[in-house]
């Protein structure tokens, strides 16, 4: 009612409403910070462009086609028997296999020049952070500086950081979006992603695999600094009265939700490999006993 009375009005509020929209969209992905975030947000404006050489004409021709032969144009052709041209049909067809050919192309190509576990080449030496989620929050373990926190994520920028990721729990999926690839955290399995950051910064970080009730609070703050500011934040973390071992752990994980920042002075010797070999040797336990029933 409103449409047809107030034209102009229902117009305004209609843009004013999309506005509103759009204003609580946080585009991370097209404002990368890190090389491959980068190289995958060109990847998908390519792929974008290519698509909107068949979207664009059909939305052209599907107006103009509406505007041409509507029941008030007199001078249109009418051909009501005609039904195939050899013309068109090269058109329709040669231009989608072109398309995806090229997309194809493109997909191989990036997928592995893209690849997490390869390696950043840089002239500086990497670093390694080891990431654990659990219900519902994120430990970080950083074997050579010996620490470690939780739901809080700092390192230097231009250093290529090498992340091994593992699960204490369900699957989950760890991501830093400015900085480029998610990737999958799985009970007893270690995944690893490189990534490297260009500029310093604060770069949201989150769980992009929905794991239970406490899933939207996996969040936590990717601290990005100069080398100094990061070698004064971990002897920060050095002060903390609290270890991470095995009786921490165990509190850890006990599912939490919006579970606060957490620091640990130091870390048992080679923990991460503990978390993981619990699983695997859980499974491979339970593989023999069950081959072991079958006897």
């Amino acid at each position: 009612m409103i449409k047809k009375r107030y034209p102009r009005l229902f117009s305004l509020l209609s843009s004013l409403g999309v506005t509103l929209l759009l204003s609580g969209c946080d585009f991370v992905l097209f404002d990368p910070k890190g090389q491959v975030g980068v190289e995958e947000k060109s990847l998908i404006i390519t792929a974008v462009l290519l698509m909107l050489i068949v979207v664009i004409p059909v939305i052209a021709m599907t107006i103009l086609f509406a505007w041409r032969y509507r029941a008030s144009n007199k001078n249109a052709t009418y051909t009501p028997d005609w039904s195939h041209s050899n013309k068109i049909e090269i058109v329709v067809w040669t231009v989608p296999v072109l398309i995806i050919a090229v997309l194809g192309y493109i997909t191989w190509e990036s997928t592995h020049a893209l690849d997490p576990r390869q390696p950043i080449v840089s002239d500086q030496p990497q670093m390694t952070i080891q990431v654990v989620s659990l219900d519902w929050k994120w430990v970080f373990i950083y074997p050579e500086q010996g620490i470690a926190t939780v739901n809080e994520l700092a390192f230097p920028a231009n250093i290529p950081v090498r992340f091994e990721v593992t699960s204490g729990t369900v699957m989950n999926s760890f991501f830093i979006p400015q900085l480029g690839s998610q990737i999958y955290a799985m009970a007893g399995m270690k995944n690893t992603l490189h990534l490297i950051a260009d500029e310093p910064g604060v770069y949201r970080g989150l769980s992009a695999n929905y794991s239970g009730h406490g899933f939207s609070g996996m969040k936590f703050n990717a601290t990005v600094t100069s080398q100094e500011k990061f070698n004064e934040w971990v002897q920060e973390v050095k002060q903390s009265p609290t270890a991470l071992d095995s009786d921490k752990y165990a509190s850890l994980e006990k599912a939490s939700f919006n579970n606060p920042i957490e620091r640990f002075s130091s870390v048992t010797p080679n923990f991460y490999d503990v978390i993981v070999e619990k699983y695997t040797h859980a499974s491979g336990t339970h593989a023999h006993s069950h081959s072991k029933g079958k006897e």
